[in-house]
């Protein structure tokens, strides 16, 4: 791999020990995927936020990277295991609240922004169409390469550490045009409106083509939460972190000659497989956060009545103060729902808390079963108020 006499100088440890251990990683990536160069980029956002995932071992190596450490591109970050602010509503106990404060630390010495979010483009990380950048969470990175058009692999934390410390990344996977077509097309025979069917939807797909790109036709319209939640859930359950809705995403592509369907029947019966619980004791709205329409909708179904379980709405920090300006906060508030800004039900430590969750989520659903044991329940955002309310 082909390195320039700037790479060179960072790799020698000229730039600090932090970029020299950046480098490594980048480089020895490189080999293995066979890069022939670095390329820039121009916007990171980090994986690997929760204490609950990094655990000790994760925190050292943070806390080196931090000693002579400094992002040199735009860069959030992952939602963390707890709301930094009111963790302790939400029933994190004081211990693992200090050792999540150490991981945010860690990174705002490195002079990433601790807005923890899964939905960084909503939150002014937003990138242009044909921009490389290094992304981690497998959602955001499904949709900054399908909707927005940008072009990123899905980073592993310390990858996307590398990529904002040194402004570089290896060029190959989806960084190269010729790795973007689709190699299969679905015709979707029936309407799909919502998050929840959406979510059904990316089940569907993700389980029958893996990690290959689709080609999708028969989907007439799109809103950008209905394609937040499609790619959460292809990438969830397939593992693609690219695709193409015909009419509806920006990136062109041939249009492969295989071709198989995707019927009502089978959204059915995907929506049947995440009903595996009755009466929910936990609703969590947001995964991946949730936008200000979305919570101007909870405010709308809310309005006058009193929910009588756990009700959670997850989301960036940012997007709750504009929620606080309109008003919205009190009236989800006066309710007995939760906001958990900067984290959500898959990171935070929740495990043995509750039995059944409801949510209008498929990859909800996928880690609150896998991860932390709970039936679920799906259920569009009215149908989990209507929950909530029981």
């Amino acid at each position: 791999m082909e390195l320039t006499a700037e790479q060179k100088e960072m790799l020698e440890g000229k730039h600090g020990k932090a970029v020299k251990k950046a480098m490594e990683i980048l480089t020895a990536l490189g080999e293995i995927y066979g890069a022939k160069k670095l390329i820039p980029v121009n916007s990171v956002q980090i994986a690997g936020v929760s204490y609950d995932n990094l655990g000790e071992a994760g925190l050292e190596f943070l806390s080196t990277m931090a000693e002579d450490g400094k992002v040199k591109v735009l860069t959030t970050l992952n939602p963390a295991g707890m709301d930094m602010e009111n963790w302790e509503a939400l029933g994190i106990s004081k211990e693992f609240a200090e050792n999540q404060g150490r991981v945010i630390d860690a990174f705002k010495k490195m002079g990433i922004i601790a807005t923890c979010t899964c939905t960084p483009y909503f939150i002014g990380n937003l990138v242009r169409f044909g921009e490389h950048i290094a992304w981690a969470e497998s959602s955001a990175v499904c949709f900054s390469n399908s909707v927005l058009g940008a072009k990123t692999n899905r980073e592993g934390g310390p990858s996307a550490l590398a990529a904002a410390l040194t402004g570089f990344t290896p060029e190959y996977g989806y960084h190269l045009e010729e790795n973007r077509q689709a190699k299969i097309a679905i015709d979707v025979k029936t309407e799909i409106k919502g998050t929840m069917n959406f979510g059904a939807l990316g089940k569907v797909i993700g389980e029958k083509i893996g990690n290959k790109i689709a080609y999708i036709k028969g989907i007439k319209e799109a809103s950008v939460e209905e394609l937040k939640s499609f790619s959460a859930s292809i990438a969830t359950y397939g593992g693609t972190a690219l695709y193409h809705i015909e009419g509806i995403t920006p990136n062109k592509t041939d249009i492969p000659e295989e071709s198989i369907e995707v019927t009502e029947e089978e959204i059915k019966k995907a929506i049947e497989s995440m009903n595996t619980g009755e009466d929910a004791d936990f609703v969590s709205i947001g995964c991946p956060h949730a936008s200000i329409r979305e919570i101007a909708l909870v405010a709308k179904l809310l309005e006058g009545k009193k929910v009588t379980k756990e009700v959670w709405i997850t989301t960036a920090r940012p997007i709750k103060k504009i929620a606080d300006q309109m008003g919205y906060t009190r009236t989800i508030e006066d309710s007995g729902v939760k906001f958990a800004c900067d984290t959500c039900c898959v990171v935070a430590p929740i495990k043995g808390r509750f039995k059944v969750l409801c949510t209008d989520s498929a990859k909800g659903c996928f880690y609150g079963s896998g991860k932390n044991d709970f039936k679920t329940k799906i259920a569009s955002i009215e149908g989990c108020i209507e929950e909530a309310l029981k």
